[in-house]
């Protein structure tokens, strides 16, 4: 099940930051093509609010499967690195019955 959400989790990742560096930024940036006139498919109104939705969708999309996958996490029984005991915590280290005093 975490593969499974894990992949999903990775494609999402990588479909967000295609679709922001399709955005135009304020000063020109990376956007969509140049120049596409009136006769273009879609107007530049168009790709922004286009581009808009996909981005919050996949961000949405991307929160909830990292919830997910901490969630996931969480139920594997280990709540912490810091909470397993040490390995000297674990064992007792063996002693060796003290020799006899020679007087």
């Amino acid at each position: 099940m975490t593969a499974i959400v894990l992949t999903i989790h990775l494609m999402i990742a990588a479909a967000l930051v295609i679709v922001v560096l399709l955005q135009r930024s304020e000063g020109g940036g990376l956007g969509i093509g140049g120049g596409g006139g009136m006769g273009s498919f879609m107007s530049a109104r168009g790709a922004a609010n286009l581009l808009t939705r996909t981005t919050a969708i996949l961000a949405g999309c991307f929160f909830v499967t990292s919830i997910v996958l901490a969630i996931l996490a969480g139920n594997t029984g280990t709540k912490s690195i810091v909470d397993q005991p040490t390995p000297a915590e674990q064992a007792p280290a063996k002693t060796e019955p003290a020799a006899p005093v020679s007087q």
